[in-house]
């Protein structure tokens, strides 16, 4: 009879454990106990998660397991010091030696009441939900060792996310361990000889720029601006930090700054005055300040404007991030990404800009038309690295990958047949390749390309969803997230080539509780046969003898995707935890299927995309038998939640319609809305150019077939929405309430396109579920 080894089983992770015990290495028992006692920790886990209880009672000979326990250990021999290994060879420390085996006995007796005792996994609840970590911007250390990162967690409480930064080693087996403690903590950035780290914390007010030793100590105060600063950059010489700032433009020190705000704010008269476009976005108001690119000395003092006077923003507001700007290897220049064209509500093209670390006037270095991002210089200086839209006006033209050559000016593209989205661009330390990340089908894989004209990327991290990228000094090792949607992001580490390990696990503990189903990919033809992708999640604790609702989730964007990543504000395994069948479907205008297929929704948004939906459902109906036809439901958000308006003015064929931030009425979006870039590319011009295509595409031009489907509809939206303008959603209810279709309307007066704060999101999914569970349960 051949018995179940559990310690085979285990091993490794004890075998690993002995391998980063510093004092083992040192020769001390002391080790060897700590070792071994990690060890016995997972090897409970392991072993109480296994049917092993059931196993071992197949083995009768309890002297099998002994053997079996010294088998699993006897890989220590070959670490053992010299005279440590002659001392247990002779019986010396054999009391300590037993006292371990007998821990480890005590283990296996107590694994079948574990196992007894261990709850069955549950579906997932919003609290579960809510109380997950947050796991953000990893960064390697210079020397590969360590990864610094930001853990969020939610407080419910205080309706907010705390953050704090963690460390954790690349070595194998290590545990993450905490270096601040204050709650109002994010972006860890390592200086260049990898001794300190630079981070930002809004623990006095404001955010600033804080600096600690790599082992959490020694914090200091670095900038002391009465506007906050954001998105830190170590120089290569680690003599200098580059951040931004919102400040006013003719302001030229901070004491004009908090002059300007102190004023405002002692003002009675609240009104907002305005002679130009863009003169709100997203979720705030123009209120005269511009972000600019500042330099502060390492060791503090005060921080230089290298844009002063700009009538710009560095990075580009609301559509740039902290990778819109890069030192010189030199530590002389800047390159910044900035949008200067008039007016800026139309315009999507940025530039890149040189400006020296001394100050002067920043030196525009391309003339594309559309948006060039994400400036890298090469580790030898001759090159920038950055990815490019050729097309002026259309914030969802594909990412290409550009060389700039600063001896000559000289702009080439690289992998120009890849026909997918450059995104996150990282520079081998020798110079000869460069590693981005760029989604594809779902998933967000890393590349590699050789830095010469005429290459092509290969896949080295394939088939997950990875981002956050980055890499040691050496080009040793790799840190990223990592996330999918049974899991949330964590922290990993990879060589080339070799694959990729875990380094974190906040939330693994939570996971093992819940019972939660990857999801099953499927591909279908949607409108003139197109090949179109989707994936469905079964509820917990399926039976395929039962019959399920379908719930049809519908992305916004448009041209965004469905992709196998945890979300927080949509999470596609919490709506099927209720017992429903999740379906995402990615049809016409979804990334990550090549430009062609993303284009094809521009001047057609109810065309081939509702028809790919409907299309899609029909499909799922078809092919999977426990899907209830006579209970389909559909919910979105942004252009989701135009989708959802337009199917309730187009069929009658669901139960049950949520639409959140949805568009309703063309020619209205276009006037209240803040980016007009979007409206003017996707509908071909203006409501005065082209009326034709705004009324075509307006579910409110069909307002009267609301009245013929009356399907029940949840509506809901924010008022500091100025994405799609929160009127949207009330034109829509109203139409929906005077032709007595069933509806409901929930407006946050606190929220914009999205709902963030955890207690309104704990209403928001609340009022989800009962709206559904009211028609389709």
């Amino acid at each position: 009879m051949v018995c179940y080894n559990p310690f085979r089983a285990t091993g490794r992770s004890l075998f690993l454990a002995f391998s980063t015990e510093d004092e083992w290495k040192n020769g001390k028992l002391a080790g060897l106990i700590r070792a071994l006692g990690r060890w016995a920790l997972s090897a409970v886990v392991t072993l109480a998660r296994s049917n092993f209880s059931q196993r071992v009672r197949k083995c009768r000979d309890n002297v099998f397991l002994w053997r079996e326990l010294l088998y699993a250990i006897s890989p220590i021999s070959a670490r053992l010091p010299g005279s440590l290994a002659d001392r247990v060879a002779e019986g010396h420390s054999m009391n300590c030696m037993l006292r371990i085996l007998l821990l480890a006995s005590a283990i296996l007796a107590c694994v079948p009441a574990l196992q007894a005792q261990t709850p069955s996994k549950h579906a997932m609840t919003f609290d579960d939900l809510i109380a997950m970590q947050r796991i953000s911007e990893p960064q390697i250390s210079p020397d590969g060792r360590l990864v610094a990162y930001t853990v969020g967690t939610p407080e419910t409480e205080s309706n907010r996310i705390a953050g704090n930064i963690w460390v954790t080693s690349t070595a194998p087996g290590s545990q993450p361990r905490q270096l601040t403690q204050s709650g109002h903590d994010a972006r860890p950035q390592w200086s260049p000889d990898g001794k300190r780290i630079a981070f930002l914390s809004s623990r006095d007010g404001a955010s600033q720029i804080y600096l600690m030793s790599a082992q959490g100590k020694n914090v200091t105060k670095i900038t002391s601006l009465s506007t906050s600063a954001n998105n830190e950059q170590w120089s290569r010489d680690g003599r200098s930090i580059a951040f931004t700032a919102s400040v006013y433009p003719d302001c030229t020190d901070d004491a004009c700054n908090r002059s300007r705000d102190e004023t405002a704010e002692k003002n009675k008269v609240k009104a907002r005055t305005y002679d130009h476009l863009l003169f709100r976005h997203w979720t705030h108001w123009s209120d005269g300040k511009r972000s600019h690119l500042f330099v502060v000395a390492a060791n503090g003092g005060v921080p230089r404007d290298l844009t002063a006077r700009a009538d710009y923003d560095v990075p580009p507001d609301e559509r740039g991030d902290a990778g819109d700007f890069s030192f010189s290897p030199d530590g002389k220049q800047l390159c910044f990404t900035a949008v200067t064209d008039r007016p800026e509500a139309i315009s999507t093209n940025g530039d890149l800009f040189l400006v020296p670390v001394t100050g002067g006037e920043p030196k525009r270095i391309t003339t594309n038309p559309g948006f060039d991002g994400h400036p890298a210089y090469s580790p030898d200086g001759r090159f920038i690295a950055y990815h490019s839209q050729k097309t002026a006006g259309y914030e969802s033209d594909r990412w290409r990958l550009m060389l700039y050559d600063r001896a000559n000016g000289k702009q080439t593209e690289l992998a120009e047949s890849f026909d997918r989205s450059v995104d996150e661009i990282v520079w081998s330390p020798d110079g000869k390749r460069i590693y981005f990340t760029a989604e594809n089908e779902a998933e967000k894989p890393v590349y590699e390309i050789a830095a010469t004209e005429g290459s092509a990327p290969r896949e080295i991290l394939k088939e997950t969803y990875n981002e956050n990228l980055s890499i040691s000094a050496d080009g040793s090792a790799f840190a990223f997230l990592r996330s999918s949607l049974t899991m949330p992001a964590e922290v990993f580490t990879a060589r080339a080539d070799s694959g990729a390990q875990q380094l974190s696990h906040h939330n693994a503990a939570r996971l093992t509780t819940l019972d939660l189903n990857p999801p099953e990919p499927f591909w279908y033809e949607g409108s003139g046969g197109t090949r179109v992708h989707g994936m469905l999640i079964r509820p917990p604790h399926f039976d395929v003898s039962n019959k399920y609702p379908l719930l049809l989730l519908i992305h916004g964007g448009p041209q965004s995707l469905w992709a196998d990543s945890w979300g927080y504000r949509w999470n596609e395994e919490l709506f099927a935890a209720p017992g429903y069948v999740a379906v995402m479907i990615n049809p016409r205008g979804s990334t990550s299927y090549g430009h062609e297929f993303t284009d094809e929704i521009t001047d057609d948004w109810g065309g081939r995309v509702y028809e790919d939906l409907m299309k899609g459902v029909d499909f799922v109906l078809a092919k999977y038998p426990f899907v209830d036809a006579s209970r389909v439901a559909a919910a979105g958000g942004s252009y989701g939640g135009y989708m959802v308006d337009w199917i309730a003015t187009h069929t009658g064929r669901f139960k049950a319609l949520i639409s959140h931030a949805g568009v309703y009425d063309k020619v209205g979006m276009y006037g209240g809305t803040e980016e007009l870039w979007f409206e003017e590319h996707d509908m071909r011009g203006t409501p005065w150019t082209n009326p034709e295509s705004y009324h075509k595409w307006s579910p409110s031009s069909y307002a009267g077939d609301l009245g013929k489907y009356r399907t029940p509809t949840l509506v809901i939206c924010g008022e500091l929405d100025y994405r799609v303008p929160y009127t949207q959603s009330l034109e829509f209810f109203t139409a929906m309430q005077r032709q007595g279709v069933p509806s409901k309307l929930i407006v946050y007066p606190d929220e914009g396109h999205w709902i963030l704060k955890p207690q309104n999101s704990q209403f928001w999914y609340k009022a989800f579920f009962q709206w559904l569970a009211t028609y389709l349960k």
